[in-house]
């Protein structure tokens, strides 16, 4: 999950530093960039959900995959959260500066 948002940040900041981009096509992107990163997020926690209601219902489910894909979930939304508290941080800085 890390490595994929690192490689995805660095190919669009490439992407928009080799181009001339206009201030919305950059928003777009960014907007796309983070939508995909929350649906993927999304997708991980459905996916915890749905094997540990399996096991719970006793069908032939590994225990381990059942922890992985939970602990996969939990530190996926563990690095949204601190991503989200550091972008509230970054624009509260901003907002404190003077012009």
């Amino acid at each position: 999950m890390i490595q994929g948002i690192h490689r995805s940040l660095f190919s669009e900041a490439t992407n928009v530093a080799s181009q001339a981009t206009k201030p919305a096509d950059a928003q777009k992107a960014f907007s796309a960039f983070l939508k995909d990163a929350l649906n993927k997020v999304n997708d991980e926690q459905l996916q915890a959900s749905q094997l540990t209601e399996k096991l719970v219902k006793g069908e032939n489910v590994d225990l381990h995959k059942v922890m992985i894909a939970s602990q996969k979930a939990s530190i996926s939304l563990q690095l949204t959260l601190e991503v989200r508290n550091k972008v509230i941080e970054a624009y509260q800085e901003m907002m404190r500066m003077q012009i």
